[in-house]
């Protein structure tokens, strides 16, 4: 080989070793400049697409998805995602009763145990709820109506208790108590299952036994208050008083020598703004619970005269604690609620005050009749479920005033209960009221507006006390103040209470009664003192209408809205 080609093939080498070179740190300077670019891009936690679902709704979204096709999250609706409210309407009051859609209601348009009782889905997904089931929510909403495992019964009068034991025994079942109640002339007692049983079995069997007259469940009541303020001390201005006319009215009568049953939690009768009219007591539960702000709260909307002024400051009260519990919502039962209207009907009363609500429940609906029959005014909280819910009771018996709750600003309750059973409304938002201890408390409720309303019925009965029940139900609506659409309509029934034009369209009776002694409220004065010559029943008022209100002195109406 010469030199030139020894040289041409050294260069031609050194050229192959240079591109092999140049080649090699170009791959090299690519792959450098990927990692820098991974490198500057931000790290970002990207999170998991799968949702969180607790394991009673997992198991209950893996049923529902079974099938041909693989489960997805996008497959579950997002409603069913996370846990939902047993009692979505609790955003009014923790003791609200639920309202309830249509497909669960029976054919006379009670309300059934359905599965989602918040009342806020439509026809059509209550029915799919009821068809696939809710898993262990069906007992739960089910236990908001009524007390689980409890029954009251009907049973013969005749039997001893060693021989109603004996009764409850052979069904599986404990008598819990049992008497007679004069008001309606039978006997009911409170059983419970004792052998785990299911209640609808226990409740055929029980039925078909030759002892018992009824079978029903012992169905769960609840005060209608919105959850109250924490209590504070001071006088701010009471609304309420004017919205009613209360200080006209009370330059005539204040509610003296009338007897008003409140049927309610335990109330605080050594408070300043109760002193002295506190007549008689009966704890209906047996319990051995101090005051409660509900029941208090109940009183002074009547009777308060210290700071505050009721309604009615010189009525006097029977307090039946009939609503318990260790927390701020009490309960009651139907078998309570039973043996309170049962004293209050016994001892005296001549109005029973009732802010509480609940189904329809035959045992207390017999109980209401019988009461009314007795001649006693009966007045009950309209209920704070809201526009969506049924009817509540006693307040749409049609022998109760239903009563539904105003502001300021004439305005309804967003929570309070609508329907063509209201008879008339009243102030029940933001009232200033007694609490436990000397305290008082800043609450709203429809309760609150049945109290005002049970005062002012007092007030008529002091102005004339051969008032009858429906005389003083037209006399309230005629007087009333509309509101609303002109006319009656399913808000205020017809309209604000007007106390002072309510008792000037009342006949002064000169021969209303001396008070009784303080503890004996009974009866039997009354009755003889109606029977006796020279006492006059008034004539009922005509049925309330448009006209009617419009007929009213200008004098005794506020402006025209």
């Amino acid at each position: 080989m010469t030199r030139k080609s020894e040289s041409k093939l050294r260069a031609g080498a050194y050229a192959s070793s240079v591109g092999a070179a140049v080649l090699l740190a170009a791959c090299l300077g690519v792959e450098v400049a990927q990692a820098q670019a991974i490198m500057r891009t931000p790290t970002i936690s990207v999170p998991s697409r799968t949702p969180t679902i607790s394991p009673s709704i997992a198991a209950r979204a893996v049923s529902i998805d079974r099938g041909s096709r693989p489960m997805t999250t996008a497959r579950i609706p997002s409603p069913r995602i996370g846990s939902t409210p047993v009692l979505p309407y609790a955003r009014y009051s923790p003791n609200l009763y639920p309202s309830c859609s249509a497909p669960y209601r029976d054919a006379d348009g009670e309300c059934l145990a359905q599965p989602n009782a918040g009342g806020e889905g439509s026809g059509k997904s209550g029915k799919k709820a009821a068809s696939k089931g809710r898993g262990n929510n069906t007992p739960v909403a089910v236990n908001q109506r009524f007390f689980g495992g409890e029954f009251v019964a009907e049973i013969d009068g005749a039997l001893s208790v060693t021989e109603a034991d004996e009764l409850a025994r052979r069904h599986g079942l404990a008598r819990v108590a049992s008497e007679n109640f004069p008001l309606i002339g039978a006997t009911f007692g409170l059983f419970r299952i004792t052998d785990g049983r299911p209640a609808e079995t226990v409740r055929r069997e029980f039925a078909a036994d030759g002892s018992v007259r009824s079978v029903q469940p012992n169905f769960r009541y609840a005060l209608q208050d919105q959850k109250s303020a924490v209590p504070v001390e001071g006088d701010p201005a009471q609304y309420a008083l004017a919205k009613l006319r209360l200080p006209q009215a009370h330059t005539l009568v204040h509610g003296a020598n009338v007897t008003i049953a409140v049927i309610d939690s335990g109330i605080d009768a050594k408070h300043p703004e109760l002193a002295n009219s506190i007549a008689d007591n009966f704890d209906a539960l047996g319990s051995a619970e101090g005051p409660h702000i509900h029941g208090t709260g109940i009183a002074g909307a009547i009777v308060a005269h210290a700071k505050l002024m009721g309604s009615a400051p010189e009525a006097r009260i029977i307090a039946i604690r009939a609503f318990g519990g260790t927390t701020g919502s009490a309960e009651s039962s139907s078998y309570i609620i039973l043996r309170s209207l049962n004293y209050a009907a016994e001892h005296g009363a001549q109005i029973v005050n009732m802010s509480f609500a609940g189904p329809k429940d035959a045992v207390i609906e017999r109980a209401i009749a019988a009461t009314a029959a007795r001649g006693l005014v009966l007045i009950a909280a309209a209920g704070n479920a809201g526009a969506k819910s049924p009817p509540l009771y006693p307040a749409a018996n049609p022998n109760v005033i239903a009563v539904s709750a105003t502001d300021q600003q004439d305005k309804l309750f967003t929570a309070s209960n609508r329907g063509n059973h209201i008879a008339i409304a009243a102030p029940g938002v933001d009232i200033f009221l007694p609490a436990p201890d000397g305290k008082y408390q800043m609450t709203s409720g429809t309760s609150f507006s049945a109290a005002y309303v049970s005062g002012v019925a007092a007030l008529l009965l002091e102005r004339n006390y051969t008032l009858k029940p429906e005389a003083l139900r037209m006399t309230l609506a005629k007087t009333a103040r509309d509101l609303g659409s002109p006319g009656r309509d399913d808000l205020f029934g017809d309209g604000e209470a007007d106390a002072f034009a309510a008792v000037m369209a009342i006949p002064a009776d000169s021969a209303t009664p001396v008070a009784a002694a303080s503890g004996t409220t009974k009866r039997e004065d009354a009755d003889k003192r109606r029977n006796e010559p020279g006492i006059r029943a008034i004539e009922q008022p005509a049925l309330s209408s448009a006209g009617d209100k419009a007929a009213i002195s200008q004098a005794d109406r506020p402006a025209t809205r």
